[in-house]
């Protein structure tokens, strides 16, 4: 134990202002500072200089001291890295240094133990008193104490871990206007931070790069990280949530459409096995972009078997506002009073638009109500004929602008549907989104079809309580036959798409062929 008497203090404090004074520090300096002891946390030697280091600062009132530990099997790293950044040489433990706060710049660097002792001995003759066996006990306490910190450190950090957000393709224009929405706290929450990784090709590294630049420039408060990755073998680790934003460029003259399915199909073939591999078991996978949203869907299905069926989504909402915003031009309202327009089927390949259940929100008509007072659509609109002509044809060209849409648009729907998803879609109102059907709509299982649901608790329900007509029913059936001919030839169990109807008619021709070879009589 050590004992010092007031006089005794008094001559220790002198004798540290009189060191630091001949390597120019002032008394002032020293006042302000803060001693710095960090060490291995199982070092004897550094619970020796600790001991001192607490005695001094509880008797001293200008003597403050700043203790860090390290991990044994960190230390090293650790001891190499703060001296290349400060310029010092040492190499034990521990190491002691003076942080001048009232001067700014690096540490003043005073060594180790012994030369932290030496001082105290020279100039109050006193040397702490402490056996070998002590100094392993302090040491023992030490180590147990800092693993006790850590464990408790990476248990809070658990908590406030941030969700792993990752997007392919991501030099896609829809990425660069998507990261802002996922940044701001809307999606997700005001208090939930998020990591996000861009993938895409060695080629458009350079653009992930100044994506990521400008993101780190925007400072998001909830933005914990955003990254760059071009190694499709490291893709998707720890994922919560994986958006698929890939594409591929239509052209059916260039070659046929056979080979673009193809295509999709060997990037989820890539994808799928990746994502069981590397993402958490309850990973959420989006589809989304211009082409074969539903078949990316499918396919990560298929191809990854043990991702849930009901976390792999196809984004249709693009399709649902674009239809929204044409009927609010021909009722020269707010499109936002438009609500529960059903988007069926391939959502970029052949849909179908379902206005039977659409309502009208706060429209301007001869009848008046109050603000949540719905009005059935088709009865508002009076021009039948638009509905039946004009609109219907419009399908095809609503389509072709939606897909051309490179930015807002499909990132604003994938916003959206990130919301629902994890904070609910408004009480009531119907969500077209694409699913792994299970017979609903007397829709065949097994293929993602765009159908209406709700969202709530963290997940999705099919709203098989809608009724629907005859006309929606017939169009389901032409629908479904598309992405049943895309699966097959995706999975090479056809070469050529046959169109609606087709096995139909082959098998009336087989008949009639039959019939006309049986003898006379024979029927």
């Amino acid at each position: 134990m050590i004992l010092l008497g007031p006089f005794q203090l008094r001559t220790f404090y002198d004798s540290i202002l009189c060191f630091y004074d001949s390597v120019h520090v002032t008394k002032s300096s020293l006042c302000g500072g803060v001693t710095v002891f960090t060490g291995r946390a199982d070092c004897p030697h550094y619970a020796k200089a600790e001991l001192l280091a607490d005695y001094l600062q509880a008797n001293l009132p200008h003597f403050r001291v700043h203790k860090i530990t390290q991990h044994p099997d960190k230390w090293e790293q650790w001891l190499h890295d703060i001296c290349e950044k400060n310029g010092w040489e040492h190499t034990q433990s521990p190491i002691v240094w003076r942080e001048l706060l009232d001067r700014g710049g690096k540490g003043l660097l005073l060594g180790g133990v012994d030369d932290f002792l030496k001082y105290a001995q020279r100039y109050y003759g006193i040397t702490p008193v402490m056996l070998s066996e002590e100094m392993l006990d302090i040491a023992e306490e030490n180590l147990q104490a800092h693993i006790a910190i850590e464990k408790e450190e990476e248990e809070i950090k658990s908590l406030t871990k941030p969700l792993q957000v990752w997007i392919t393709s991501a030099s896609a224009p829809a990425c660069y206007q998507l990261i802002p929405l996922l940044a701001n706290g809307e999606v997700f929450g005001m208090n939930t931070e998020i990591s996000i990784h861009l993938l895409d090709t060695e080629q458009c590294k350079e653009v992930l790069c100044g994506i990521v630049m400008e993101a780190e420039d925007m400072a998001f408060p909830l933005l914990r990280s955003i990254s760059e990755h071009t190694e499709i073998d490291e893709a998707f680790i720890q994922a919560d949530i994986i958006i698929v934003l890939d594409d591929v460029l239509l052209n059916c003259e260039a070659q046929p459409f056979e080979n673009y399915i193809r295509e999709v199909s060997e990037i989820c073939q890539v994808y799928a096995p990746l994502i069981e591999k590397n993402a958490k078991s309850g990973v959420r996978v989006i589809s989304s972009g211009q082409t074969f949203v539903n078949l990316k869907a499918m396919m990560i299905m298929t191809y990854g078997p043990s991702i849930n069926p009901e976390n792999v989504i196809a984004v249709a909402t693009s399709w649902e506002t674009a239809a929204k915003a044409t009927l609010a031009r021909k009722l020269h309202m707010n499109a936002e009073g438009v609500k529960d327009v059903i988007v069926w089927g391939n959502i970029t390949g052949s849909n179908y638009i379902d206005l039977s259940h659409a309502k009208l929100y706060g429209y301007d008509g001869a009848v008046w109500g109050p603000p949540n007072f719905p009005r059935p659509l088709l009865n508002m609109i009076y021009d039948s004929e638009w509905i039946h002509s004009e609109f219907l044809s419009a399908q095809s060209s609503l389509s072709s602008r939606v897909c051309r849409c490179v930015g807002m648009l499909p990132a604003h729907a994938i916003a959206t549907v990130l919301r629902y998803w994890y904070h609910g879609s408004p009480p009531g109102e119907i969500i077209s989104l694409g699913i792994l059907s299970k017979g609903q709509f007397c829709v065949p299982e097994g293929i993602v079809f765009s159908m209406p649901v709700r969202f709530q608790n963290g997940t999705w329900k099919v709203m098989t309580e809608l009724e629907i007509n005859e006309t929606t029913q017939e169009a389901l059936g032409r629908l479904a036959h598309e992405m049943i001919q895309e699966k097959l030839v995706a999975q090479k169990e056809i070469k050529e798409m046959q169109p609606y109807g087709a096995d139909k008619i082959t098998s009336e021709e087989h008949l009639h062929q039959e019939m006309e070879t049986l003898p006379t009589g024979s029927i």
